[in-house]
């Protein structure tokens, strides 16, 4: 597909950033007045036309507001979907979890990976299967970097004491606003995703062209599906937490976890380049994060349902 002749002035203007600290894009970024930006979010959202989502992934959605989701419950909708529970079988039995016996009945399952981590990974699941790649972008890198992030997002929150299931589906989630983006602006994707791509350019660059950014638009998909708010606040917040009035905490980790998927987070020293004031807010310590930096491939390697 080619791009659009009338973005030229704009593709020069990105092709000419100087690929910067993390922590320019905070409060010195070039995003325009956060409420202009929640705003145009809406504007566009309102316009689009979302994929189907199987009814299962309906109920899942639904019972994200549940503290206490009864396993019948629960396994009633996976078995519904003969996929997802083939999926959730292969995971329950895969070496992560080191059975001596083979996991043959979902109900063996839910109980040895959890009722969270199942929920979150089952949604996964029918987003993977519901979203098409739209031109411009590698299918099976973008969800590749989806579960990264979701799986990174899942460590941290785990760390400092946060809910890892809520931080992994959110992560998970950052970047369908972009899909969205892309299958519905035709070519777009070609300037989001052009190189050099540091980390925190396609934000830049989604908003410069559009006006807000993909965490925006992931947002307004997660309150069209009744997500609790605190997923809702944070994808909203995730390219510029520190601007988030009140501070989300979960934004500030998805923050990080995106930035260092983009920036191959088994690099320890890609924990230099972290906005301190965002690490900051989290209480969390560099050197303490560089030295467990390691443990976050054990979370990106249990995100995998298929």
């Amino acid at each position: 597909m080619a791009k659009p002749e009338n973005w030229a002035p704009l593709t020069r203007l990105i092709g000419a950033w100087p690929a910067p600290r993390w922590g320019r894009m905070l409060h010195s970024s070039p995003y325009p007045d956060r409420n202009c930006l929640m705003t145009s979010a809406a504007q566009f959202f309102k316009k689009l036309t979302l994929p189907t989502m199987p009814e299962v992934a309906h109920e899942l959605i639904r019972s994200l507001n549940e503290d206490d989701v009864p396993l019948s419950q629960l396994r009633d909708a996976i078995a519904r979907d003969p996929a997802l529970a083939v999926n959730l079988l292969r995971l329950a039995n895969s070496a992560r979890y080191g059975m001596s016996r083979s996991v043959s009945t979902i109900d063996d399952a839910i109980a040895l990976v959890g009722t969270s981590q199942v929920r979150a990974l089952a949604l996964a699941s029918c987003f993977n299967d519901a979203f098409p790649v739209a031109p411009g972008l590698d299918r099976e890198a973008f969800w590749r970097a989806s579960q990264t992030c979701g799986g990174i997002a899942q460590w941290l929150a785990s760390s400092i004491g946060s809910d890892s299931q809520e931080a992994w589906l959110s992560g998970f989630m950052v970047r369908l606003g972009e899909l969205l983006m892309g299958l519905n602006v035709p070519g777009c994707l070609f300037e989001f995703e052009k190189q050099p791509q540091y980390p925190g350019a396609r934000w830049e660059r989604e908003t410069a062209l559009l006006g807000f950014t993909e965490g925006q638009v992931s947002a307004e998909l997660a309150r069209a599906w009744n997500f609790p708010d605190t997923m809702v606040n944070a994808l909203d917040a995730v390219a510029d937490p520190m601007a988030a009035e009140p501070f989300s905490r979960l934004g500030a980790v998805l923050h990080v976890a995106e930035l260092l998927t983009a920036a191959d987070a088994q690099n320890p020293d890609a924990v230099d380049e972290l906005p301190a004031e965002v690490l900051t807010a989290l209480q969390v310590d560099g050197d303490w994060m560089r030295s467990r930096l390691p443990q976050a491939q054990a979370f990106v390697d249990a995100s995998r349902l298929h």
